[in-house]
């Protein structure tokens, strides 16, 4: 049978640009991953990472133009937050190489023998090394930020982990042109080009989370995608560590004090944040908790007016456009549902957005109107009007885990002075990022950033963006009794490498 094409496909028409490439067959996956795991050793000198690292944001700079008009043929994404998620992107790969270079990830830990110690302590040296082959399946929303050369694989590399690449279906030529300048960076600094492998197809998909030189995966996406990927990481005879980002309805409370000081402003943030993108942000507000009353009306009639402005757009593929419609379509069939300005289909390839008001009782109970606690991928949200504090309460009892919870304060509020803090309270156990007075949308590349939240938003307690997503593809070894000659160098008392360690309880920099 013959290997199925991998077309490119303008979102804008649905009609097909160009084929790219084939899907792989099973024996090409394997070619791939063996072709990625035989680059490990190149991989081990913490300069040519940290090189290599820096030299591939240069060549994608250097490339900027033609990716940016090829992201956007294929995203419908627009050139302007292109651009800027490719500069996010190099960014963050100049950012690992600095993580490299400064070498505290490593978590070197000395101690000496101690006798007198109950019991006693031999010499022990610690140290984490990486996994192995990565694999790091993209994202539809992020073509650079979350795909071939985002912060899963620029992580994975800072770590010493070479990455094979399953390209999103919906930018595989972007994919291609981003893989081959990473290869070309790499050759650069004498690295092979099989440390970035790259595969199209759901098969593809399917072989490298079971391939046995695969060692931990990265992953963002559904949660029905993500979840039987992890469920097949775990089944392998040798289960290994999978990353993945599944879903996640950022919750909003907002405070009657904060509603009667301030609606305009809350509802137009709340609008742009909600719309932007096309409502295709893994961290858009989807659910958001109002008052009753007139200072919840005031929000409201904000929030409608921003909308009601916003330009229909296109979704990163009609088959996502048909799933909003559908889903906006199931959700406002609901009883007490009511839509104050009507998401949909905006056109033949687009849709408009929209949001829909329920009373926060209806959310308090289990019952039919548990798919409003569900995402729904596109530029609709969900204002549950409440009535009391125990109904916030009550509903944000019944909340899955998240990326992040939003709480809109008045400026009293923020400052000490009723419950805000006691909402933050709340609020922290269902998410990996607390916002306070600000909008979920935006995720900054930071030492501080967390970005993962419990199941399902994510399916460990690790971040995918951030300094610590190096983390993910570590792991600690410890030597006992090990003669000094013999130690890597990362370990040895003269510290050769000039690397920050704890020696012998006392932390050096």
């Amino acid at each position: 049978m013959a290997a199925a094409p991998v077309w490119s496909v303008d979102p804008r028409t649905g009609k097909q640009r160009e084929q790219v490439a084939v899907e792989a067959t099973p024996q090409e996956v394997d070619a791939v991953v063996r072709a990625a795991h035989a680059t490990r050793d190149a991989l081990a000198d913490r300069g040519v990472r940290a090189a290599f690292l820096r030299t591939a944001a240069d060549r994608l700079e250097g490339a900027r133009d033609h990716l940016v008009e090829v992201a956007d043929a294929e995203t419908a994404l627009g050139p302007v937050r292109l651009t800027g998620e490719l500069a996010r992107t190099c960014y963050q790969l100049r950012a690992f190489a600095d993580i490299v270079d400064e070498g505290a990830f490593l978590d070197v830990v000395v101690n000496h023998p101690d006798d007198t110690a109950t019991p006693p302590v031999p010499d022990l040296r610690r140290y984490k090394v990486p996994l192995g082959v990565v694999a790091v399946y993209s994202a539809s929303n992020f073509p650079f930020a979350f795909s071939v050369a985002g912060g899963d694989t620029a992580s994975a590399l800072a770590a010493g982990c070479p990455v094979v690449v399953k390209s999103h279906p919906d930018h595989p030529a972007l994919s291609e042109l981003v893989a081959s300048l990473l290869r070309t960076a790499a050759a650069e600094h004498g690295v092979d080009k099989g440390v970035v492998g790259l595969v199209h197809g759901f098969e593809a998909g399917v072989e490298l989370i079971k391939h046995p030189l695969v060692a931990a995966a990265g992953f963002t996406g559904s949660v029905r995608g993500g979840r039987a990927l992890f469920d097949a990481a775990a089944a392998r005879p040798t289960p290994i560590p999978f990353h993945g980002e599944l879903g996640s309805l950022n919750p909003v409370v907002v405070t009657e004090a904060a509603a009667a000081e301030r609606a305009e402003t809350i509802g137009t943030g709340l609008a742009g944040s909600m719309t932007l993108g096309v409502g295709q942000f893994c961290v858009k507000p989807g659910l958001v908790l109002v008052p009753s009353g007139s200072a919840g009306d005031g929000l409201l009639k904000s929030l409608t007016d921003a909308v009601s402005d916003t330009d229909a757009g296109v979704l990163l593929d009609h088959r996502m456009r048909d799933n909003f419609i559908a889903g906006v379509a199931e959700r406002t069939a609901l009883p007490e549902v009511e839509s104050p300005v009507t998401p949909g289909a905006g056109g033949e390839h687009t849709v408009s957005a929209g949001f829909l008001t329920v009373p926060a009782a209806r959310l308090a109970a289990r019952g039919e109107h548990d798919l409003l606690l569900e995402e729904c991928f596109g530029p609709v949200t969900v204002v549950a009007r409440y009535d009391s504090e125990d109904e916030v309460k009550a509903v944000l009892t019944r909340l899955p885990g998240n990326l992040t919870a939003t709480v809109q304060l008045s400026s009293e509020e923020a400052a000490g002075q009723g419950r805000g803090a006691e909402i933050l309270a709340e609020l922290t156990p269902l998410a990996g990022r607390v916002l306070v007075n600000g909008w979920p949308t935006g995720v900054a590349v930071a030492p501080a950033q967390h970005h993962g939240g419990p199941y399902p938003a994510t399916t460990s307690t690790s971040t995918s963006v951030g300094g610590t997503a190096i983390e993910r593809w570590l792991r600690p070894v410890a030597y006992q009794g090990a003669p000094e000659a013999l130690l890597p160098p990362e370990l040895r008392d003269d510290n050769p490498l000039g690397l920050p360690r704890r020696f012998n309880g006392r932390l050096e920099r």
